[in-house]
């Protein structure tokens, strides 16, 4: 790696952030530090004054700046929030990672920030204000190349300011772009960084670009969810449904067939012939045949460990209540219906990417959610099945719609 001297920061070039510079935000907001990158937009946010969803869409999983330049130096200030949780230890800093031409060549992270401190037990937050911090990069080659920042996918990020010690362009979107929903899993939950979250993974084996609507804690068959995917441009559409629906007992079976029927009849609008996958939930043994709601474990958070547990009765499957069991049959026999008037609609079975042989041996640490190797697994795992050959996104045609 050519480690050149940068100039003193005096002859730096500052380049305004636009939209030119982003992928993977559906919305740009300008605030008074700089400019806030959201994964909904603000017509679908009005509809839900969820303070879950505020916190989970404007974490910027997927999002990264991309652009073309020289440069050996890159700073990037940001306005972070961090979040916390009362009685568990202190969350690790979020992680900044820039790519050269589509490899690895350097990590970070912005201390200080706002901080956001949530109660486990009464869901009440305290929030308090910080002040910008900056993350740089140095020691890049000094030929012309393509460098990503990918934002941290679990941190809200205000982007202040983009400095480097050689000029930058915009560089426009090439090949397919896949457009991704599902929850805290989806989002990234656990994952070592942004990266390495698994639709991302899946992302680069696939050679395709993301937008994740991975939404913690929000994958809820939302119409403005639905509706934002309708008028997001992609090539590319799978859509993961249900651990969320449990996990918050949301709703009832006679409720959920149809939900699901409007949230693809929606996206169908604005994609009618693009491929649509419907994923159903990895292995959660908690949700399996236990319905929701799920609760944090108290007694595992009074010894400072996050834990979560299932609360309901799985005597009540019978009074219509929801487990990952009956969503997975109800999921399969949906796409098995609609796909004979739509061959471009396909299902995949989640514990295909996570199932009982993999708990065994990589056990969800907190009985929720997978761990950085996880992600891999169902990373590598989804790219296979899915961007292989006769899988539902594989290059240069469209697979048979799953039978199963």
């Amino acid at each position: 790696m050519d480690t050149t001297t940068a100039p003193d920061r005096d002859d730096w070039i500052t380049t305004p952030l636009t939209a030119a510079l982003l992928r993977g935000a559906l919305e740009l907001e300008r605030t008074g530090h700089g400019l806030l990158p959201h994964r909904l937009p603000a017509r679908a946010r009005a509809q839900c004054t969820d303070p879950q969803l505020a916190m989970v869409e404007s974490q910027p999983s997927g999002v990264r700046l991309v652009f073309r330049t020289r440069a050996t130096a890159v700073e990037l200030d940001t306005l972070p929030t961090k979040r916390n949780y009362t009685g568990a230890p202190p969350r690790p800093d979020g992680v900044y990672e820039l790519l050269v031409d589509g490899r690895p060549a350097g990590r970070g992270s912005v201390t200080g920030g706002n901080t956001l401190t949530i109660d486990m037990e009464t869901w009440a937050s305290d929030y308090r204000p910080g002040e910008p911090g900056t993350v740089r990069f140095d020691g890049l080659p000094g030929r012309a190349k393509t460098v990503e920042i990918w934002l941290p996918h679990n941190e809200t990020t205000e982007l202040v300011a983009l400095r480097t010690d050689a000029p930058v362009e915009a560089v426009a979107e090439r090949g397919r772009v896949w457009l991704h929903h599902g929850s805290s899993i989806s989002h990234g939950s656990e994952a070592a960084g942004p990266t390495s979250i698994w639709p991302a993974l899946a992302a680069s084996l696939g050679g395709v670009g993301l937008v994740n609507l991975g939404l913690g804690g929000s994958a809820l068959l939302d119409p403005f969810t639905a509706r934002a995917m309708r008028d997001t441009p992609a090539d590319l559409i799978s859509v993961k449904i249900g651990i969320n629906l449990v996990n918050l007992d949301l709703m009832r079976l006679r409720a959920f067939g149809p939900a699901v029927h409007g949230f693809l009849d929606t996206i169908r609008d604005g994609h009618p012939a693009t491929p649509l996958l419907v994923v159903s939930p990895i292995l959660c043994p908690i949700h399996e045949d236990t319905p929701g709601p799920g609760a944090p474990d108290l007694e595992a958070l009074s010894t400072g460990r996050v834990r979560f547990v299932a609360t309901g009765d799985p005597a009540e499957r019978a009074a219509g209540k929801l487990t990952l069991g009956v969503i997975r049959e109800e999921l399969a026999r949906i796409v098995r219906e609609r796909a004979a008037d739509d061959p471009h609609l396909h299902h995949l079975d989640g514990r295909e990417l996570y199932g009982p042989a993999d708990h065994e041996r990589l056990p969800l640490p907190d009985n929720l959610h997978p761990d950085a190797a996880t992600h891999r697994l169902i990373g590598e795992r989804f790219a296979t099945a899915v961007f292989g050959e006769g899988g539902a996104f594989a290059e240069g045609g469209t697979s048979s719609p799953s039978a199963d």
